[in-house]
């Protein structure tokens, strides 16, 4: 019998939307819970310790984003995908800044599904780990079994996805790495739109996070990618 691929805490208060995204969720094999308020949704992912959360940004009884960052500190490797009608890059940004991935609305289904495993595929670790060696470029090092960052001896708290996107251009050393391969094999997008702004956005959060511990780090190969110096 092959296992669920992840449980899914759909928080939305519109009843129509969150039954077509627990109905698209489950036919896909996702264990799915719902709720429709911040009080509901906190009691719901304290019981049962969700993989990942699908949060809608407008909720009755709070912001989704708070909320996401009150799921994120109790339970720090759970993913984060916000549901918003906001388009604007400072609402974008804002989501992104600790969330791993946001859709706006109004939303294709097919996307959300793919989203949402494409996010489980990058963060979910499985149950058991092998012991790996660390990966090491200069003064950074990741630690592969426990997802940890350090830089010059120092922790470095990163999102999942924050970590993915340092892993993959660790594992590259001082190659530039195109956006559209960036997308590909961090985000899991075949078909981004070209002024998408969310690997910019990433490597923005990446470079405030390390650059106050050395020198600085990502280096842009400007119409090209992005390195480590």
């Amino acid at each position: 019998m092959t296992t669920a691929p992840g449980t899914v805490l759909v928080v939305e208060d519109e009843p129509s939307i969150a039954d077509v995204l627990t109905i698209a969720l489950r036919y896909h094999r996702f264990e799915v819970m719902t709720a429709g308020t911040v009080r509901e949704a906190l009691a719901l992912a304290e019981r049962t310790r969700p993989d990942a959360a699908l949060l809608d940004v407008m909720l009755p009884d709070g912001d989704g984003r708070a909320l996401g960052r009150e799921l994120r500190s109790r339970q720090p490797e759970l993913a984060l995908v916000f549901l918003t009608a906001r388009d604007s890059p400072a609402e974008i940004v804002g989501a992104l800044g600790f969330g791993d991935d946001y859709i706006t609305k109004p939303f294709n289904i097919d996307e959300v599904v793919a989203r949402v495993t494409a996010v489980l595929r990058r963060t979910r670790t499985s149950d058991v780990l092998p012991q790996r060696p660390p990966l090491r470029y200069g003064d950074l090092e990741l630690d592969e079994t426990t997802y940890s960052v350090r830089r010059a001896g120092r922790s470095v708290e990163l999102t999942p996805t924050e970590y993915a996107l340092l892993r993959f251009l660790v594992r590259n050393g001082g190659r530039v790495v195109p956006k559209d391969q960036l997308l590909r094999h961090v985000w899991q997008y075949e078909h981004t739109p070209p002024e998408s702004t969310v690997v910019e956005t990433y490597i923005s959060y990446l470079r405030r996070k390390l650059d106050a511990l050395g020198p600085p780090l990502i280096t842009t190969r400007r119409g090209v990618g992005y390195g480590l110096a």
